[in-house]
């Protein structure tokens, strides 16, 4: 059986440093935070500037919470190579708007109340997303450390297309990963705080510990 590969976005960072650390352990994509609310919120211009450090193939994530347009359009002209991610109460039409690949953050709610939440649904409403981006439902749009409960819902499910739609998120740290991946087999995972010493801050020893477990549930699903 061919080697799977997981790939993996490291999100909400705001410097050099973490920017090279995420790409010496072997992240596929980097994600800079344009809500202004968030403690990880780095301005377009900071954003173009730390994208300038990617090298070919690392792909610049921009996360966006409920931006006008014109925000939208200054992200994108910081960094023009940049998928898009909506993380707030976007439209299937908002997201589409920009003209741009995108992910569609699902917030789903922690506990008992995750397996009232119709994904299946979702990703149909979300059909022109490169990718739904599965998170779980905190006041701060994301970077809360919490999970939802993987085993909610039916991944084998067509609709859901496991093996190229699905991005898992929320909660994920060095320690868990594997489990996460192993049950939800997801194309991508993307961690935020799992891998921080503090919010906006990375630890290099982390995010070279995450990728280590991704890599490992990678061997573990190719057995």
């Amino acid at each position: 059986m061919p080697l799977l590969r997981t790939r993996i976005k490291i999100c909400g960072l705001t410097r050099e440093a973490d920017v090279e650390a995420a790409v010496q352990a072997g992240a596929d994509a980097i994600g800079f935070v344009m809500y202004t609310k968030s403690p990880r919120f780095v301005a377009p211009e900071r954003a173009g500037e730390l994208a300038r450090l990617l090298p070919a193939f690392v792909t610049p994530v921009l996360l966006f919470v409920n931006a006008s347009p014109e925000f939208i359009s200054q992200g994108v002209a910081a960094v023009p190579n940049a998928l898009l991610q909506f993380h707030g109460d976007e439209t299937p039409a908002d997201c589409l708007a920009p003209a741009r690949p995108f992910l569609r953050a699902a917030r789903i709610p922690t506990g008992s109340a995750g397996a009232g939440f119709d994904l299946l649904k979702y990703a149909e409403t979300f059909s022109a997303a490169q990718a739904i981006l599965l998170d779980a439902h905190v006041e701060a749009f994301g970077g809360g450390g919490q999970s939802f409960d993987w085993t909610a819902f039916p991944w084998s499910h067509p609709l859901l297309n496991a093996s190229s739609r699905l991005v898992l998120s929320g909660g994920l740290t060095p320690a868990n990963v594997i489990d996460g991946i192993s049950r939800v087999r997801p194309w991508a995972v993307d961690v935020s705080s799992g891998v921080e010493v503090s919010k906006g801050i990375k630890d290099a020893g982390k995010i070279h510990a995450f990728v280590a477990a991704v890599r490992a549930a990678d061997s573990l699903r190719s057995a």
